[in-house]
């Protein structure tokens, strides 16, 4: 076989489970220090929570934009995974929605500075925040569609729209301690009930 008839995916679905399983704890231990330290942190810090060295991160990301990249699609994707699951799982949709859109608060405030991380490459951010776009939108839509047919909220709000709405109360945390996000991001989901 020439090594041109191999496809890029062969090496990463021979990975061992346990190098899987490893790469995974340093995405969550970065995503810990994204949303205390900014993305701008010190590799070590990462390291330290992951508790690896810190040539084992730059074996696995390069650059720090590849790490944040991979942090941002890790959390992503288990924002995409966790939808189902909570919306078989929890009490009522609407406990599902708000347990989802606390998972999804999270990924905002470790989205915070992907843009600067990645400044070099607009293009590679827009395509990064369409797959975005295409991966949350339906699992946000199947909430807030079990949510209404549960007559638990109001029909008529728009997946996107209250994932924007939701963006935008989280960007304005910064570095502001007296502005929580989440007490508005609780707020606006109240407002989203169906009167009594």
């Amino acid at each position: 076989m020439s090594a041109t008839s191999q496809t890029p995916e062969v090496p990463a679905r021979g990975r061992r489970a346990d190098a899987v399983r490893n790469q995974q704890t340093l995405l969550a231990a970065a995503a810990a220090v994204f949303v205390t330290s900014g993305v701008e942190a010190p590799i070590r810090e990462i390291a330290a929570r992951a508790g690896v060295g810190i040539g084992t991160i730059y074996r696995h990301f390069p650059t720090r934009a590849d790490l944040v990249v991979a942090v941002y699609r890790h959390q992503v994707e288990a924002c995409a995974e966790a939808g189902p699951t909570l919306l078989a799982n929890a009490a009522s949709p609407l406990a599902a929605l708000r347990q989802w859109v606390d998972l999804f608060t999270d990924f905002l405030v470790t989205k915070h500075g992907l843009a600067s991380a990645l400044q070099s490459d607009a293009g590679g951010f827009d395509t990064l925040h369409a797959w975005f776009v295409d991966r949350l939108v339906p699992v946000c839509g199947q909430l807030l569609d079990a949510s209404v047919d549960a007559g638990e909220i109001t029909p008529g709000t728009r997946p996107y729209e209250l994932m924007r709405g939701i963006g935008n109360l989280c960007v304005s945390r910064d570095n502001d301690p007296d502005y929580d996000p989440r007490r508005l991001v609780d707020l606006l989901l109240r407002g989203l009930r169906q009167p009594r």
